[in-house]
């Protein structure tokens, strides 16, 4: 069968499900590409969204992975404000939400995730946001108003760039953490400790270790009233609930496809099923870095991944193994991790941790592991070419600021 008789279908339209798209035809894919999005929007990039665009300083439509003219000449079937509800795997097959039914040769599943919601009384009243899409930012955009309270429930990277967006737009900013410190699940205790001054120097109040136990009409329907679970209350105006995110499995495990919070694949992007292939927020892989299955919520494997899921599905050899890669912008300050970061690793600091600008690197068996800091972008590129051809070093050199990254 020629490619032009074959029909590719992805279902997601998000960074994965669009990079995915785009790859088909930069491979020289000739044949159908059916993609299906839920949105009303084309693919998009979503770290601008708590940052920018939530600001106001940049536009939406800044956010699209391709100018509609390059989206427009990928030629592709493309079916907006649409879901996916079966798969028939057996005749391959896929039921949508309007009624249609998709035959395909290879199915590529990018259906990410939808950020977990508050499960408290309470959750329901208005004012109450997450931030998600390109609709949840303009929500919450419109909710915060110069002068207004904020209460950010969740110390991790959504809620703490919510918290420094409205922080520059003139809102009073509380963070609750139920973890005893901030990005506890991403971030060793000298980064967490780090994010806590940084945040505290621009005015904004974290609670650790605790959480919200409900939330109320405030008295003379002003605003809310949060009870906290050691009964303090707090008034807000406007929540954001930054309290992780839950993939969108459901179609896959409808499908008897093998799921662990996530769809399952193999290096090369490939469920149980070696017709339909996962990518992004969704799938779990096993990362030979960690020693472990995961799943990696990041911009970076996003685009990644999909690029590889695009390639094997045209039976392309690729071994989807990336350097884990995340960065946050709050306040001006650009943080970078490269690797994962684990207990057992040696820290060594490179310059002032009490400053704006410095690196940490964790040392595995005298090599770098992973690094990460504020404001250090040309270190950090040279940490990458350390952990990624397993260089042994000297931590006393590491550590000193005289001597060039580059010589190592």
């Amino acid at each position: 069968m020629s490619t032009e008789d074959r029909t590719i279908a992805i279902v997601g339209a998000g960074q994965a499900g669009g990079w995915a798209a785009q790859t088909l035809r930069s491979e020289g894919f000739g044949g159908r590409i059916v993609l299906i999005g839920d949105e009303a929007h084309r693919p998009y990039e979503r770290p601008p969204l708590s940052k920018s665009v939530l600001a106001g300083e940049a536009l939406a439509e800044t956010t699209s992975l391709q100018k509609p003219e390059a989206f427009d000449a990928l030629n592709v079937d493309w079916r907006p404000r649409m879901s996916a509800t079966r798969i028939d795997r057996a005749s391959k097959q896929l039921h949508l939400s309007g009624g249609d039914v998709v035959g395909y040769d290879k199915l590529i599943l990018c259906t990410g995730g939808r950020a977990r919601r508050l499960r408290i009384p309470g959750s329901e009243l208005p004012g109450i946001f997450t931030l998600r899409s390109i609709d949840d930012a303009a929500a919450l955009g419109a909710a915060l108003a110069p002068g207004k309270r904020l209460l950010v429930v969740g110390g991790g990277w959504i809620g703490l760039e919510v918290a420094a967006t409205a922080r520059r737009k003139g809102l009073d900013v509380t963070v609750v953490e139920a973890m005893h410190r901030l990005c506890e699940r991403t971030v060793p205790p000298e980064i967490s400790a780090y994010l806590l001054r940084l945040h505290a120097s621009h005015g904004v109040r974290v609670e650790l270790g605790t959480g919200i136990e409900r939330l109320a009409q405030g008295a003379n329907d002003a605003g809310l009233l949060a009870t906290l679970v050691d009964g303090r209350t707090l008034a807000c105006d406007v929540v954001l609930a930054g309290i992780g995110l839950v993939a969108n499995d459901e179609l896959a495990r409808e499908a008897g496809l093998q799921c662990e919070g996530g769809i399952v694949v193999d290096p090369q992007c490939r469920s149980c099923d070696p017709d339909i292939l996962a990518a992004g927020d969704v799938a779990v892989w096993h990362c030979e870095r960690a020693g472990r299955r995961m799943r990696l919520e990041s911009w970076q494997n996003a685009q990644e991944q999909g690029i590889a899921a695009a390639r094997s599905a045209l039976g392309i050899e690729v071994s989807h193994q990336p350097l884990p890669w995340f960065w946050s912008d709050q306040y001006g300050i650009n943080l970078q991790i490269f690797g994962m970061p684990a207990p057992e690793h040696r820290a060594v600091v490179r310059g002032d941790m009490q400053s704006d600008s410095f690196v940490v690197f964790f040392l595995d068996v005298g090599k770098v592991a992973a690094a990460l800091g504020p404001n250090a972008a040309r270190d950090l590129r040279f940490a990458r070419r350390l952990i990624e051809r397993g260089t042994n070093v000297d931590a006393s050199q590491l550590a000193d600021p005289q001597v060039p990254l580059s010589k190592l």
